[in-house]
């Protein structure tokens, strides 16, 4: 089992930064490639960042290319997503999860952990 604590969620004006955190405890984390997800009052879930297990390999959904940036530290047993020039339509709970392999996938369903959420609103 792993459990994932997301933080660094808030209110932030449009053009404003946040770092999210996602803290993992539980099995190795360094055995586990990572993302990042949001979801949007009455939309799907979707994707938005993911890293693999080294952090030598990352992509990004083209809708935040160039703003956001995931990278881990693994003797911190955490995944941060850095999120620059915010704009209104980031607003979504941001979700971490976990893949229990060494490499990322962009299709939620392929990972195995999930943590609880944080909220991100962007105001204009």
């Amino acid at each position: 089992q792993v459990q994932l604590v997301e933080s660094g969620g808030g209110l932030v004006q449009a053009g404003a930064s946040l770092r999210l955190s996602c803290a993992a405890s539980g099995r190795t984390f360094s055995r586990f490639a990572m993302g990042w997800f949001r979801q949007a009052p009455g939309l799907e879930r979707e994707f938005v960042a993911a890293i693999s297990w080294r952090g030598s390999s990352t992509s990004l959904a083209d809708s935040v290319k160039g703003r956001f940036t995931i990278s881990r530290d693994n003797s911190k047993n955490t995944v941060y997503l850095q999120m620059n020039s915010l704009k209104p339509e980031d607003t979504a709970v941001y979700y971490c999860a976990a893949r229990g392999s060494t490499y990322y996938a962009i299709d939620a369903d392929e990972y195995d952990y999930w943590g609880q959420g944080t909220q991100v609103t962007v105001s204009s």
